[in-house]
């Protein structure tokens, strides 16, 4: 980072904030739950919506906000974005009511699935393809590593000392940087589409509602249970909406669709999605029974629970480094695999938890193998998502990379959540003692998240390519602001030099 040209790096580290933004705000009011209810009185039944009306809308909306991107301009959405997030971190900041605090939070996911897509297209578009470009998506995967377990450890420790409203009111000022950052380097006109193009509003809408739909069902079986009529019906909607989706961008839409299907038809995207949506699915579950362990089982506070993440969080952001460096003479696949199968085994051990454990003995171990296994998978599997494609799909083709990571998120979350739970009564029901059913139930939850990772290496060695694939902007500079054109991706050359970045009039 220290080579890149004063604009590039002010461009990269403002795709990295926003990033560190988006993955923050999944896990931060995580520790700061129990706060929140005693201030604002939102109760059994509301409290889980501060949590999942940001998947809800997040994942709802990448869709359309990466297609917005391609075709009304990164820098655009990105700014956008960010001010929308701005603005719902104060609103929350300054509830005094639940729903005021749901609805900062839903207008939060609004923000990040502009936000996100827009940051990843923007990383491709403006770094040197080949090792400058290696670089910078590790950067990339770093952040999108350590935002989820640096939630965890800053929301405990804003809780403890500066109080919950800081949870939300930490993402004004890394907003106001953002967007003084972009406006420094990001080019205006870093793409622009044709006249004439427009964006596929009925797949805009069917896709929103589905996805939408789908974490709506997936988040709503913490409560409702797999098999209520609630669940099964808001389920079949998803099923539905997102059929017709795909019959509508492959029949009906005129002109420019949301997304290309064909995209998926790629080896590298197929398998990067499929690896990150079961990665995903076990993060998200894994550091939800760690924090409840740790303050239901070894009654830690806040701030110790989120301190005790951060040898886990060192650990990816060292892995990271390891994998940036190795990449360029492995390629993605071996990686991948090693990477899913450290993990497993880290989420597996985890599952040996005790009631009478300690950090040491029951969470330092796990956590660092975990740690070597996530931040070695995050640098191949982002670039193997948008490897190869035309510049003109690199927002579409990030928006379904955060789609699957939020999908896989509450899916994972919804079903061993409930894998947990029932267990857990069953133990109790069995005359367990009710701590160490709990205990128990915790490492089912996370054993389970074990077996999804494993599945997750088996798709990398099965399903992804074994070379790397070149990124958008093959044949032109990365980030001339002039080109117009679509172009056929290359093979990556890593000396290739591209032009400063400079503001497009």
């Amino acid at each position: 980072m220290a080579q890149l040209e004063p604009s590039r790096r002010c461009a990269l580290v403002a795709v990295a904030l926003a990033q560190f933004m988006v993955t923050l705000d999944m896990t931060i009011v995580n520790v700061a739950l129990p706060s929140l209810d005693a201030e604002l009185g939102l109760g059994e039944a509301q409290l889980p919506w501060v949590v999942n009306i940001y998947a809800l809308l997040f994942g709802g909306f990448l869709m359309l906000g990466g297609r917005a991107a391609d075709l009304f301009g990164q820098r655009r959405l990105l700014l956008s974005g960010t001010v929308l997030f701005a603005f719902a971190s104060l609103l929350g900041g300054q509830a005094q009511a639940p729903w005021q605090l749901i609805v900062a939070r839903a207008l939060q996911g609004a923000g990040a699935a502009m936000m996100a897509p827009a940051a990843l297209a923007v990383l491709t578009l403006t770094q040197r393809e080949g090792r400058e470009r290696i670089r910078a998506l590790g950067v990339y995967a770093a952040v999108s590593a350590v935002g989820g377990a640096a939630g965890v450890l800053s929301g405990g420790l804003l809780t403890q000392y500066a109080g919950w409203r800081w949870v939300m009111l930490v993402n004004v000022p890394m907003a106001a940087c953002v967007v003084l950052l972009a406006l420094a380097s990001v080019p205006g006109g870093l793409l622009s589409a044709p006249l004439g193009r427009k964006l596929d509003v009925g797949g805009a809408v069917l896709v929103t509602g589905g996805v939408g739909t789908l974490v709506l069902g997936l988040v709503g079986t913490e409560q409702q249970g797999w098999g209520s009529t609630t669940t099964l019906l808001t389920l079949g909607a998803a099923v539905l909406l997102l059929v017709l989706f795909v019959l509508w961008e492959t029949r009906g839409v005129k002109g420019d669709p949301l997304v290309r299907l064909g995209l998926l038809t790629k080896r590298n995207v197929a398998g990067a999605n499929l690896f990150i949506l079961l990665l995903c699915a076990g993060q998200f579950a894994a550091f939800y029974f760690i924090s409840l362990y740790l303050q239901e089982v070894l009654r830690f506070d806040a701030a110790r629970a989120g301190a005790a993440f951060l040898p886990l969080t060192l650990t990816v952001v060292v892995a990271i480094n390891i994998s940036t460096r190795l990449l360029p003479r492995t390629g993605p696949r071996v990686l991948l695999v090693a990477g899913g199968l450290l993990a497993a085994v880290g989420f597996a051990w985890f599952g040996a938890l005790d009631v009478d454990g300690s950090f040491v003995a029951d969470l330092l171990g796990p956590s660092i193998l975990t740690g070597l296994g996530m931040g070695i998978s995050f640098v191949p599997l982002t670039g193997a998502a948008v490897g190869g494609l035309p510049r003109h799909e690199a927002g579409m083709a990030s928006a379904v990379l955060n789609s699957s990571r939020q999908i896989g998120g509450s899916l994972g979350l919804a079903a061993l959540v409930t894998a947990q739970t029932t267990y857990t009564a069953h133990r109790r029901a069995a005359g367990d003692p009710p701590l160490d059913a709990l205990t128990d139930g915790f490492g089912v939850g996370l054993t389970l998240s074990g077996a999804l990772l494993f599945v997750a290496a088996l798709v990398a060695l099965f399903v992804l390519p074994g070379k790397w694939a070149a990124g958008p902007m093959a044949r032109r500079g990365a980030g001339s602001p002039s080109s117009r054109t679509t172009t056929a991706p290359a093979e990556p050359r890593p000396d290739r030099a591209a032009p400063p970045l400079r503001e497009s009039r």
